[in-house]
């Protein structure tokens, strides 16, 4: 494995988001010293925080990812550092996961118990279904196990480090296969075939065109488990920050990095501007960036050639609203539901080819407060939907102009759809809060997308763009944008991949397994 020559005693991290602390917490167990500078007044990054007030109180909205898989990861992170998870969160483990409801008016509760889950799928879809259902999740569960360490958790210098059995045995599992044609062959059902292949638009790419390999996201959704902190998402950020700090790190925040010193084909010095203006500047033996890629292209001094352009992943739009909590004789309620449209197909290449907002939407509806209550004032529900849209590279849509209509548009579907009371969304909710991929642009995302790259081959494991930085000798990179990739299990390994890089000593390989999933 190559890594930083030279000398490593002081590392800069530029970025607090569970990237940056992952890093962060994996260095300090390995004896370094590191300073972490975050642009933001609070750690987490992408899983950040805004606090609205209205007349009823205050709302902590969580303004980026509300699924949280793979919690062995966080323990594996906490562990690095000498401290433990359990004593710094406290993760709810949700059942059902999630809630799918369809266009025909059924619904499926996806339980990651694989009892429970054979009951739901015999019951609502049959036994061949279930038996197919049994099938299918010992295939992912073979693939999970054949990708984990190699292939996810592993740095690879060239693709020619990845050739040995691991590699056979994800050919002979179907991994360079299709992953919607797969799916297919299993189930039966249509339905089943949605809830076990839309997790691929996680990683940018339509189910058809996904690499069966990516049927490991459905693992860590669908059988690993769904979990959710008390306190929100935030308190991810802030309970990693909390260990890295008492394990020594300096944390400095609300300071936007303006720029590396470099003496040769080193960096020397990281300099940083607060909100107030003053300046400021850290000396450093190396610096893991964390930040969007672009941004860290742009402090290293160009993006390197690629024979092919990048390709971003679609976008999305989230609405987040005030409502008053229903009364007792609404339709039951659930953390996460997914709402399906009648199109599926269709909608794919609405978004990710031809740049159109979908026709007839499929949507994430989250509603935090009924597993922590606090997130919302007495009386009061907080809720948020998701919906894909096309990323700015693939659409011009003037957001400004078309976004209101949109958000309206939203609420009345989700109402249609019995998810709503319509009296509530027809009078308005006290408040809305909307982002879009103007917003995520302006945040400096890439293609104004908060998924970051498409994981197309050209951009899978090896030929994604490296967490090595070529004519940067003590450079790091860690984040979505590099490997291993998208979503939170991902970028808490790309922490752990980029402080390997910086130490040259591979951390031991985890012996967590997640709890719930087969040994």
């Amino acid at each position: 494995m190559r890594h930083v020559p030279g000398r490593t005693d002081h590392v800069v991290v530029v970025g607090a988001g569970l990237a940056g602390l992952s890093t962060a917490l994996h260095l300090l167990g390995a004896g370094r010293r590191v300073t972490l500078v975050e642009r933001d007044a609070f750690p987490g990054g992408r899983a950040g925080r805004a606090d609205v007030t209205d007349a009823h109180g205050t709302y902590l909205l969580d303004t980026g990812p509300t699924v949280l898989t793979m919690p062995d990861l966080l323990e594996e992170a906490f562990a690095a550092a000498g401290t433990r998870m359990a004593d710094r969160l406290d993760l709810v483990r949700l059942d059902p996961a999630y809630r799918a409801e369809f266009a025909d008016g059924s619904a499926i509760s996806v339980h990651t118990d694989a009892a429970a889950m054979e009951q739901e799928v015999r019951d609502v879809c049959g036994p061949d279904s279930a038996a197919g259902y049994r099938r299918l999740r010992e295939w992912l569960t073979a693939l999970y196990r054949t990708e984990i360490d190699g292939f996810i958790g592993g740095n690879a210098d060239s693709p020619l480090s990845l050739l040995g059995p691991d590699l056979a045995r994800l050919a002979a599992l179907g991994g360079f296969g299709r992953l919607g044609p797969r799916i297919a062959k299993l189930l039966p059902d249509e339905r089943l075939r949605r809830i076990f292949s839309f997790q691929s638009l996680y990683a940018g790419v339509a189910p058809a065109d996904a690499l069966g390999a990516y049927g490991v996201i459905a693992y860590m959704d669908t059988v690993a488990g769904v979990y959710f902190p008390r306190g929100g998402m935030r308190a991810l950020g802030d309970a990693l920050a909390g260990a890295a700090v008492d394990a020594g790190a300096e944390l400095l925040l609300g300071r936007t990095v303006t720029g590396l010193e470099r003496s040769g084909d080193r960096v020397t010095a990281v300099r940083h501007t607060g909100s107030d203006g003053t300046e400021g500047r850290v000396a450093c033996d190396a610096v893991v960036l964390t930040a969007e890629l672009p941004a860290a292209y742009d402090l290293l001094g160009g993006a390197p050639r690629r024979p092919v352009p990048l390709r971003w992943s679609p976008s999305a739009v989230v609405v987040q609203a005030g409502l008053p909590e229903p009364g007792p004789d609404a339709p039951s309620r659930h953390h996460h539901t997914i709402s399906f449209g009648a199109a599926w197909e269709r909608t794919f290449r609405e978004i990710v080819d031809d740049g159109r907002l979908m026709s007839d939407p499929s949507l994430l509806v989250t509603r935090p407060g009924l597993t922590e209550p606090g997130v919302a004032p007495a009386g009061r529900e907080l809720v948020s939907v998701l919906a894909p849209c096309p990323n700015t590279a693939v659409s011009d849509i003037d957001w400004d102009a078309v976004g209101p209509a949109y958000v309206e548009e939203l609420l009345g579907v989700v109402a249609d759809r019995g998810l709503l009371d319509p009296h509530v969304v027809a009078a308005g909710p006290s408040w809305t809060r909307t982002w879009t991929p103007a917003t995520w642009a302006a945040q400096g995302m890439g293609a104004g997308t908060p998924f970051s790259l498409a994981h197309t081959l050209a951009q899978t494991g090896p030929f994604r763009p490296r967490n090595l930085v070529s004519g940067v000798e003590n450079a790091v990179l860690a984040g979505c944008g590099t490997t291993p990739g998208v979503g939170i299990p991902p970028v808490l390994i790309s922490g752990r991949l980029a402080a390997e890089r910086v130490t040259g000593t591979p951390a031991p390989v985890s012996s967590f397994a997640p709890v719930g999933a087969p040994r």
